[in-house]
Protein backbone atom coordinates (compact mmCIF):
# COMPACT_ATOMS: atom_id res chain seq x y z
CA UNK A 1 0.00 0.00 0.00
CA UNK A 2 1.34 3.42 -0.92
CA UNK A 3 1.32 6.44 1.03
CA UNK A 4 -1.73 7.74 -0.66
CA UNK A 5 -3.62 4.75 -0.26
CA UNK A 6 -2.85 4.84 3.52
CA UNK A 7 -3.95 7.96 3.78
CA UNK A 8 -6.97 7.27 2.08
CA UNK A 9 -7.61 4.59 4.77
CA UNK A 10 -7.21 6.95 7.63
CA UNK A 11 -9.86 9.22 6.37
CA UNK A 12 -11.95 6.56 5.18
CA UNK A 13 -11.48 4.99 9.21
CA UNK A 14 -12.37 8.46 10.39
CA UNK A 15 -15.50 8.34 8.60
CA UNK A 16 -16.31 5.06 9.81
CA UNK A 17 -15.96 5.63 13.29
CA UNK A 18 -17.98 8.81 13.31
CA UNK A 19 -20.98 6.48 12.17
CA UNK A 20 -20.45 4.38 15.93
CA UNK A 21 -22.72 4.20 17.95
CA UNK A 22 -23.11 3.39 22.00
CA UNK A 23 -21.90 0.09 22.62
CA UNK A 24 -19.77 -0.27 19.92
CA UNK A 25 -16.78 0.16 21.47
CA UNK A 26 -15.16 -3.27 20.50
CA UNK A 27 -15.29 -2.09 16.49
CA UNK A 28 -13.88 1.45 17.88
CA UNK A 29 -10.72 -0.40 19.57
CA UNK A 30 -10.42 -2.24 16.12
CA UNK A 31 -10.21 0.93 14.28
CA UNK A 32 -8.01 2.71 16.61
CA UNK A 33 -5.70 -0.26 16.74
CA UNK A 34 -5.92 -0.14 12.29
CA UNK A 35 -5.16 4.10 12.48
CA UNK A 36 -2.30 3.65 14.48
CA UNK A 37 -0.62 1.24 12.46
CA UNK A 38 -1.50 3.19 9.27
CA UNK A 39 -0.16 6.06 11.05
CA UNK A 40 3.20 4.02 11.91
CA UNK A 41 3.67 2.86 8.40
CA UNK A 42 3.27 6.77 6.71
CA UNK A 43 6.25 7.96 9.87
CA UNK A 44 8.28 5.19 8.19
CA UNK A 45 8.20 6.14 4.57
CA UNK A 46 8.39 9.66 5.20
CA UNK A 47 11.57 8.99 7.33
CA UNK A 48 12.89 6.60 4.20
CA UNK A 49 11.87 9.02 1.82
CA UNK A 50 14.12 11.78 4.07
CA UNK A 51 17.46 9.60 4.29
CA UNK A 52 17.53 8.91 0.38
CA UNK A 53 17.16 13.28 0.17
CA UNK A 54 20.71 13.54 2.66
CA UNK A 55 22.06 10.89 0.54
CA UNK A 56 21.48 12.25 -2.99
CA UNK A 57 22.49 15.76 -1.65
CA UNK A 58 25.65 14.42 -0.09
CA UNK A 59 26.58 12.78 -3.87
CA UNK A 60 28.79 14.12 -6.31
CA UNK A 61 26.78 14.22 -9.21
CA UNK A 62 24.82 17.18 -9.30
CA UNK A 63 22.10 15.35 -11.50
CA UNK A 64 20.95 13.38 -8.14
CA UNK A 65 20.61 16.59 -6.21
CA UNK A 66 16.98 17.55 -5.70
CA UNK A 67 17.38 20.27 -2.77
CA UNK A 68 19.41 22.80 -1.08
CA UNK A 69 22.12 25.06 -3.55
CA UNK A 70 22.17 23.99 -7.22
CA UNK A 71 19.43 21.65 -5.99
CA UNK A 72 16.46 20.78 -8.64
CA UNK A 73 12.86 20.63 -6.34
CA UNK A 74 11.07 23.55 -7.76
CA UNK A 75 9.77 24.26 -4.29
CA UNK A 76 13.24 24.79 -2.75
CA UNK A 77 14.12 27.36 -5.85
CA UNK A 78 11.09 28.83 -5.72
CA UNK A 79 11.63 29.57 -1.57
CA UNK A 80 15.67 31.14 -2.72
CA UNK A 81 13.97 33.33 -5.48
CA UNK A 82 11.50 34.65 -3.36
CA UNK A 83 13.54 35.18 -0.57
CA UNK A 84 15.98 37.05 -2.71
CA UNK A 85 13.15 39.45 -4.11
CA UNK A 86 12.12 40.00 -0.67
CA UNK A 87 15.34 41.38 0.04
CA UNK A 88 15.62 43.65 -3.62
CA UNK A 89 17.95 41.55 -4.96
CA UNK A 90 17.39 40.49 -8.89
CA UNK A 91 16.32 37.14 -9.72
CA UNK A 92 16.70 34.98 -13.54
CA UNK A 93 15.13 32.46 -14.25
CA UNK A 94 16.75 30.56 -17.42
CA UNK A 95 15.10 28.98 -19.88
CA UNK A 96 11.29 28.87 -18.19
CA UNK A 97 7.87 30.20 -18.97
CA UNK A 98 6.67 30.22 -15.42
CA UNK A 99 8.40 28.50 -12.14
CA UNK A 100 7.88 25.19 -13.78
CA UNK A 101 10.87 23.44 -16.05
CA UNK A 102 9.53 24.55 -19.47
CA UNK A 103 12.51 25.10 -21.79
CA UNK A 104 12.34 27.82 -24.25
CA UNK A 105 12.52 26.48 -27.96
CA UNK A 106 15.43 28.04 -30.15
CA UNK A 107 13.80 28.89 -33.61
CA UNK A 108 16.12 30.44 -37.03
CA UNK A 109 14.29 31.86 -40.11
CA UNK A 110 15.76 30.65 -43.15
CA UNK A 111 16.01 33.34 -45.04
CA UNK A 112 18.25 37.23 -44.12
CA UNK A 113 16.35 40.05 -44.27
CA UNK A 114 17.90 42.79 -46.40
CA UNK A 115 18.91 46.25 -45.75
CA UNK A 116 17.98 49.41 -47.31
CA UNK A 117 18.76 49.71 -50.58
CA UNK A 118 22.41 51.48 -50.82
CA UNK A 119 23.09 51.12 -54.72
CA UNK A 120 21.88 54.15 -56.74
CA UNK A 121 20.09 53.06 -60.22
CA UNK A 122 21.91 55.79 -61.47
CA UNK A 123 24.49 52.82 -62.40
CA UNK A 124 21.80 51.29 -64.45
CA UNK A 125 20.31 54.92 -66.29
CA UNK A 126 23.51 55.66 -68.15
CA UNK A 127 24.51 54.71 -71.45
CA UNK A 128 26.31 51.65 -71.12
CA UNK A 129 28.99 51.25 -74.40
CA UNK A 130 29.86 46.90 -74.35
CA UNK A 131 33.34 46.76 -75.79
CA UNK A 132 34.65 43.84 -74.85
CA UNK A 133 38.58 43.28 -75.00
CA UNK A 134 38.97 46.71 -75.43
CA UNK A 135 42.04 49.52 -73.63
CA UNK A 136 40.59 52.87 -74.46
CA UNK A 137 37.51 54.41 -75.91
CA UNK A 138 37.30 57.86 -77.56
CA UNK A 139 34.40 59.96 -77.66
CA UNK A 140 33.68 62.84 -79.61
CA UNK A 141 31.22 65.63 -79.67
CA UNK A 142 30.19 69.23 -81.23
CA UNK A 143 31.34 71.80 -79.02
CA UNK A 144 29.42 74.44 -81.09
CA UNK A 145 28.48 75.47 -84.57
CA UNK A 146 29.49 78.66 -86.37
CA UNK A 147 27.80 81.00 -87.38
CA UNK A 148 26.93 83.01 -90.70
CA UNK A 149 27.24 86.47 -91.71
CA UNK A 150 27.22 89.54 -94.52
CA UNK A 151 29.69 89.21 -96.99
CA UNK A 152 30.64 92.04 -99.74
CA UNK A 153 30.80 90.62 -103.32
CA UNK A 154 34.02 89.11 -104.14
CA UNK A 155 35.34 88.67 -100.59
CA UNK A 156 36.01 85.63 -98.61
CA UNK A 157 33.01 84.16 -97.08
CA UNK A 158 32.61 83.92 -93.48
CA UNK A 159 33.77 80.91 -91.81
CA UNK A 160 31.21 78.87 -89.84
CA UNK A 161 33.18 75.78 -89.21
CA UNK A 162 32.00 73.24 -86.18
CA UNK A 163 34.00 73.22 -83.19
CA UNK A 164 34.57 69.70 -82.09
CA UNK A 165 35.75 68.27 -78.43
CA UNK A 166 36.91 64.08 -77.54
CA UNK A 167 36.61 62.69 -74.44
CA UNK A 168 38.65 60.29 -73.91
CA UNK A 169 38.09 56.90 -71.22
CA UNK A 170 40.54 54.29 -70.58
CA UNK A 171 39.93 50.50 -69.23
CA UNK A 172 39.96 50.73 -65.13
CA UNK A 173 39.77 48.08 -62.69
CA UNK A 174 37.02 47.98 -60.06
CA UNK A 175 36.95 45.31 -58.25
CA UNK A 176 35.81 43.62 -54.64
CA UNK A 177 36.40 41.04 -52.31
CA UNK A 178 35.27 39.15 -48.94
CA UNK A 179 35.51 36.40 -47.09
CA UNK A 180 33.43 33.66 -45.06
CA UNK A 181 34.21 30.54 -43.07
CA UNK A 182 33.29 27.70 -44.30
CA UNK A 183 30.73 27.28 -40.62
CA UNK A 184 28.05 29.25 -42.64
CA UNK A 185 27.71 26.97 -45.53
CA UNK A 186 27.53 23.94 -43.64
CA UNK A 187 25.96 25.15 -40.37
CA UNK A 188 23.87 28.25 -41.22
CA UNK A 189 20.40 27.77 -41.03
CA UNK A 190 19.72 30.41 -43.24
CA UNK A 191 21.12 32.18 -46.45
CA UNK A 192 23.70 34.17 -45.30
CA UNK A 193 25.95 32.29 -47.80
CA UNK A 194 24.03 33.71 -50.83
CA UNK A 195 23.75 36.84 -49.18
CA UNK A 196 27.55 37.16 -48.68
CA UNK A 197 28.32 35.25 -52.45
CA UNK A 198 26.29 38.37 -53.76
CA UNK A 199 27.40 41.27 -51.60
CA UNK A 200 30.95 41.61 -53.82
CA UNK A 201 28.96 41.97 -56.96
CA UNK A 202 26.71 44.58 -55.19
CA UNK A 203 29.76 46.03 -53.79
CA UNK A 204 30.94 46.76 -57.29
CA UNK A 205 27.76 48.25 -58.61
CA UNK A 206 27.85 50.46 -55.36
CA UNK A 207 31.02 52.41 -56.27
CA UNK A 208 30.37 52.25 -60.16
CA UNK A 209 27.54 54.35 -59.01
CA UNK A 210 29.10 56.83 -56.70
CA UNK A 211 32.34 57.35 -59.80
CA UNK A 212 30.21 58.27 -62.12
CA UNK A 213 29.26 61.33 -60.06
CA UNK A 214 32.62 62.15 -58.17
CA UNK A 215 35.32 60.14 -60.22
CA UNK A 216 38.88 61.67 -60.04
CA UNK A 217 39.84 61.00 -63.64
CA UNK A 218 43.00 60.16 -64.89
CA UNK A 219 45.25 56.66 -64.57
CA UNK A 220 42.86 53.65 -63.54
CA UNK A 221 39.92 56.31 -62.70
CA UNK A 222 36.12 57.32 -64.33
CA UNK A 223 35.56 60.60 -64.91
CA UNK A 224 32.73 61.87 -62.96
CA UNK A 225 30.73 64.61 -63.61
CA UNK A 226 31.67 66.77 -61.21
CA UNK A 227 35.26 66.41 -62.16
CA UNK A 228 37.45 69.39 -63.69
CA UNK A 229 40.13 68.67 -65.90
CA UNK A 230 43.61 70.75 -64.51
CA UNK A 231 42.80 73.41 -67.39
CA UNK A 232 38.81 74.62 -68.28
CA UNK A 233 40.18 74.74 -71.69
CA UNK A 234 39.82 70.76 -71.38
CA UNK A 235 36.53 71.28 -69.75
CA UNK A 236 33.17 68.85 -71.13
CA UNK A 237 31.32 70.65 -68.81
CA UNK A 238 32.24 74.18 -68.65
CA UNK A 239 32.94 75.05 -65.41
CA UNK A 240 31.57 78.27 -66.10
CA UNK A 241 28.00 77.47 -66.64
CA UNK A 242 27.77 76.43 -63.13
CA UNK A 243 25.12 77.36 -60.97
CA UNK A 244 25.29 78.03 -56.75
CA UNK A 245 22.53 78.10 -54.90
CA UNK A 246 22.00 78.92 -51.08
CA UNK A 247 18.63 77.11 -50.21
CA UNK A 248 16.05 75.07 -51.66
CA UNK A 249 12.92 77.82 -52.18
CA UNK A 250 10.00 77.87 -54.44
CA UNK A 251 12.33 78.54 -57.39
CA UNK A 252 15.08 75.89 -57.14
CA UNK A 253 13.83 73.72 -59.42
CA UNK A 254 13.09 76.84 -62.56
CA UNK A 255 16.26 77.75 -62.21
CA UNK A 256 17.68 74.35 -62.44
CA UNK A 257 15.75 73.46 -65.54
CA UNK A 258 16.47 77.15 -67.34
CA UNK A 259 19.81 77.51 -66.84
CA UNK A 260 20.51 73.69 -68.61
CA UNK A 261 20.76 73.55 -72.71
CA UNK A 262 21.81 75.76 -75.28
CA UNK A 263 19.81 79.37 -76.47
CA UNK A 264 17.10 78.12 -78.49
CA UNK A 265 15.17 75.47 -76.59
CA UNK A 266 14.54 74.19 -72.82
CA UNK A 267 15.04 70.37 -72.76
CA UNK A 268 12.62 67.66 -71.27
CA UNK A 269 14.17 64.59 -71.06
CA UNK A 270 16.98 65.41 -68.63
CA UNK A 271 17.00 63.93 -64.55
CA UNK A 272 18.12 65.73 -61.62
CA UNK A 273 20.70 63.75 -59.64
CA UNK A 274 20.22 64.69 -55.87
CA UNK A 275 21.27 63.91 -52.09
CA UNK A 276 18.03 62.45 -50.32
CA UNK A 277 18.58 65.54 -47.65
CA UNK A 278 17.68 67.51 -50.69
CA UNK A 279 14.78 65.89 -52.11
CA UNK A 280 13.16 66.42 -48.32
CA UNK A 281 13.83 69.72 -48.87
CA UNK A 282 12.06 70.03 -52.14
CA UNK A 283 8.83 68.15 -50.48
CA UNK A 284 8.57 69.90 -47.55
CA UNK A 285 9.32 73.74 -49.10
CA UNK A 286 6.16 75.88 -48.81
CA UNK A 287 4.58 78.39 -50.31
CA UNK A 288 3.59 81.77 -48.42
CA UNK A 289 -0.07 80.48 -47.50
CA UNK A 290 1.40 77.43 -46.13
CA UNK A 291 0.66 75.11 -49.56
CA UNK A 292 3.41 72.97 -50.76
CA UNK A 293 5.93 73.92 -53.82
CA UNK A 294 6.38 71.18 -55.04
CA UNK A 295 4.68 67.86 -55.92
CA UNK A 296 6.95 65.14 -55.10
CA UNK A 297 6.08 61.77 -56.10
CA UNK A 298 8.51 58.78 -54.54
CA UNK A 299 9.47 55.45 -56.18
CA UNK A 300 12.25 54.22 -54.37
CA UNK A 301 15.26 55.27 -55.42
CA UNK A 302 13.67 57.42 -58.25
CA UNK A 303 10.20 59.71 -59.05
CA UNK A 304 9.26 62.82 -59.72
CA UNK A 305 9.45 66.67 -58.69
CA UNK A 306 6.54 68.22 -60.56
CA UNK A 307 6.82 65.94 -63.18
CA UNK A 308 10.67 66.33 -63.45
CA UNK A 309 12.41 62.85 -62.86
CA UNK A 310 15.08 62.74 -60.19
CA UNK A 311 17.68 60.07 -58.92
CA UNK A 312 18.56 59.86 -55.62
CA UNK A 313 22.77 59.53 -55.11
CA UNK A 314 24.49 59.89 -51.37
CA UNK A 315 27.76 60.66 -54.03
CA UNK A 316 25.55 64.16 -54.07
CA UNK A 317 26.42 66.79 -50.98
CA UNK A 318 23.71 68.72 -49.96
CA UNK A 319 22.41 72.04 -50.57
CA UNK A 320 20.37 71.90 -47.41
CA UNK A 321 23.13 70.44 -45.55
CA UNK A 322 24.89 73.53 -42.94
CA UNK A 323 27.77 71.11 -43.24
CA UNK A 324 27.87 71.09 -46.83
CA UNK A 325 30.91 73.20 -47.82
CA UNK A 326 31.26 76.41 -49.99
CA UNK A 327 31.41 75.71 -53.94
CA UNK A 328 30.47 71.77 -53.56
CA UNK A 329 29.34 70.19 -55.89
CA UNK A 330 25.56 68.96 -54.79
CA UNK A 331 22.86 68.58 -58.05
CA UNK A 332 23.85 67.66 -61.79
CA UNK A 333 20.72 68.06 -64.45
CA UNK A 334 20.96 66.34 -67.79
CA UNK A 335 20.02 63.91 -70.17
CA UNK A 336 21.46 60.61 -68.56
CA UNK A 337 22.77 59.24 -71.89
CA UNK A 338 24.97 62.66 -72.05
CA UNK A 339 27.17 60.12 -69.99
CA UNK A 340 28.95 56.74 -71.39
CA UNK A 341 29.98 54.08 -69.37
CA UNK A 342 32.34 51.38 -72.05
CA UNK A 343 32.04 47.96 -70.58
CA UNK A 344 35.77 46.42 -71.52
CA UNK A 345 34.56 42.88 -70.06
CA UNK A 346 31.37 41.38 -68.37
CA UNK A 347 31.35 41.63 -64.75
CA UNK A 348 33.77 38.32 -63.25
CA UNK A 349 32.33 36.88 -60.38
CA UNK A 350 34.15 33.90 -58.68
CA UNK A 351 33.95 31.64 -55.63
CA UNK A 352 37.51 30.44 -54.23
CA UNK A 353 37.69 27.32 -51.36
CA UNK A 354 41.42 27.08 -52.23
CA UNK A 355 42.55 30.28 -50.95
CA UNK A 356 42.98 29.91 -47.16
CA UNK A 357 41.90 26.24 -47.64
CA UNK A 358 44.05 25.74 -44.25
CA UNK A 359 41.93 28.34 -42.58
CA UNK A 360 38.34 26.91 -43.87
CA UNK A 361 38.01 30.07 -45.66
CA UNK A 362 35.64 30.70 -48.90
CA UNK A 363 36.78 33.64 -50.66
CA UNK A 364 34.19 35.55 -53.07
CA UNK A 365 35.40 38.09 -55.46
CA UNK A 366 33.97 40.56 -58.29
CA UNK A 367 35.59 42.80 -61.17
CA UNK A 368 34.97 44.20 -64.15
CA UNK A 369 36.68 46.71 -66.34
CA UNK A 370 35.10 49.76 -67.37
CA UNK A 371 35.92 53.25 -68.31
CA UNK A 372 33.46 56.13 -68.33
CA UNK A 373 33.11 60.42 -69.06
CA UNK A 374 30.57 62.65 -70.15
CA UNK A 375 30.10 62.47 -73.71
CA UNK A 376 28.27 65.56 -74.51
CA UNK A 377 29.40 69.06 -74.53
CA UNK A 378 27.74 70.88 -71.12
CA UNK A 379 25.56 67.84 -71.20
CA UNK A 380 24.90 68.45 -67.28
CA UNK A 381 24.22 71.27 -65.06
CA UNK A 382 25.65 71.18 -61.88
CA UNK A 383 24.41 73.41 -59.22
CA UNK A 384 27.00 73.88 -56.21
CA UNK A 385 26.94 75.14 -52.66
CA UNK A 386 26.41 79.02 -52.27
CA UNK A 387 26.68 80.50 -48.84
CA UNK A 388 25.36 83.16 -47.58
CA UNK A 389 27.74 86.61 -47.58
Amino acid sequence: MTIKEMKARLRAIDAEADKLGAGEGEKLEALLAEARELSAKIEEANARAKLKQFADEAADDPAKKTSGEGGTDPQDAATKRGAALMAGKKVQIKDTLTSSSTVLTKHNAEDVKDTFNDVSSLVDRVKIVPLKGGETYKRGFVKGYGIGGYTEEGADYNVAEPTFGYAEMAKTKITAYCEEPEEITKLAPADYDRVIGSSSERAVRKYLSRQILVGEGGAGKLYGIFHNPASDSDDIIDRKTDIAIEKIDETTLDEIIYAFGGDEDVEDVAVLILNKADLKAFATCRLVDGRKAYTVVNRGNTGTIDGIPYIINSACKAVSAEATEKDAYCMAYGPLSNYELPVFSDMDVQRSTEYKFKQGQIAHRADIFVGGNVAAYNGFLRVKKKTAE
